[in-house]
């Protein structure tokens, strides 16, 4: 298994990038893979979505789908759209540190 560095800690990741292991995941982690996928500052909109697809994740042991994420904060599709561009459902569970949804390309 293929390992990375974030914020000096050295995490398990799969082939896509995502963390294999969601209990090595902490707030540090989420900022500098929110870096990479080019979204810089998390702001208080960004940590409602990050904490609610961890806690569904930790519930189910599995990211949360795109609809899931909006019934469950009350955001809409676009509004999701703005702040994780170009796949929210995918780049939050990435952010999240849980693996990549079901459905996803």
């Amino acid at each position: 298994m293929a390992t990375k560095t974030y914020a000096g800690k050295t995490v398990q990741v799969n082939d896509e990038g995502f963390m294999t292991n969601p209990a090595e995941w902490d707030r540090e982690i989420a900022m500098e893979i929110a870096k990479e996928e080019g979204i810089d500052p998390l702001t208080d909109a960004h940590w409602k979505v990050i904490d609610f697809c961890r806690a569904e994740g930790t519930k189910t042991g599995k990211a949360p789908t795109l609809r899931q994420i909006t019934t469950g904060t009350g955001l809409s599709t676009k509004e999701l759209f703005t702040l994780f561009p170009k796949g929210p459902a995918k780049k939050v569970a990435h952010i999240s540190g849980l693996g990549k949804p079901e459905g996803c390309v």
